[in-house]
């Protein structure tokens, strides 16, 4: 993958020198930029790396720096952007907020002359957001939906009833208004409905997978991990246990409340 690509008529990809099992070929930062406008966005700035940052600040000046989320592969260098560039900091997290207000589900903005539409999707990480730009009918999903492989349910903080909500809300806009996906790793993605109808199915599989685990004596998480996931990398055990953790704990919602857990 290049470490620089046009995608979009306003979406620029830059990617971040952080690859890795988790991140893929890197965490990738968007510039988003309106045609004819001098100023643009910034979405997920990524880890804190100066010649990776000082790359994005030169396709300012920037106006605005958005966070998918909270994780450090894709907010620990806002900060240093911030400092470099003086554009406000906005998140779903207010905590992640530097002179900006929290992102609230539907909230159309236009800065720069840039058009998008929040889009909260829970379930990745209780903050997780989704960015549409309808102009060029692309979704930029964060951790959401990754451009290969499918993302962890990061338990305790995500939950996957928020996450199988998410792709629901997700489907319903993929239907109507959209024709790619820009990832935060990886590839994108030019067919939105059969990349989350995968995902869905996706996510039913492993649930009838852990309740099959359980049934035959698995006692815990790490050992549901060992059976459900005896052919991934093990090295990526650990982020599985926490999608596990999250599986386990949608189950047992289920039982209590004496509904189907599909």
């Amino acid at each position: 993958m290049s470490t620089l690509e046009q995608v979009t008529t306003r979406a620029l990809r830059l990617l971040a020198p952080n690859p890795g099992p988790m991140t893929l070929e890197g965490t990738n930062t968007w510039v988003l930029r309106e045609p004819g406008e001098e100023q643009c966005v910034v979405v997920d700035p990524g880890p804190l790396d100066a010649t990776h940052l000082a790359r994005v600040a030169e396709h300012g000046p920037v106006a605005l720096i958005v966070l998918t989320h909270g994780h450090f592969d894709h907010a620990e260098g806002a900060p240093a952007l911030h400092e470099l560039t003086g554009a406000p900091v906005v998140a779903r997290d207010a905590s992640l907020c530097i002179a900006g207000q929290p992102l609230g589900d539907g909230n159309r903005r236009e800065v720069a002359g840039l058009e998008w539409l929040t889009v909260l999707t829970p379930g990745h990480s209780s903050d997780s957001v989704c960015l549409l730009l309808p102009t060029d009918r692309a979704l930029l999903t964060g951790d959401t939906i990754l451009g290969r492989g499918t993302t962890v349910v990061a338990h305790p903080d995500g939950r996957l009833a928020d996450y199988l909500e998410s792709l629901q809300r997700l489907r319903d806009l993929a239907d109507i208004d959209l024709d790619v996906l820009l990832p935060g790793h990886g590839p994108v993605l030019d067919a939105p409905l059969d990349v989350i109808d995968y995902y869905v199915a996706h996510r039913a599989e492993r649930l009838t997978q852990v309740r099959e685990a359980v049934a035959a004596g698995a006692s815990d998480a790490a050992e549901v991990v060992r059976i459900v996931y005896a052919d991934v990398d093990p090295l990526l055990w650990p982020a599985a246990e926490k999608s596990v953790r999250a599986q386990l704990d949608y189950l047992d919602g289920a039982a209590s409340h004496g509904g189907s857990a599909d």
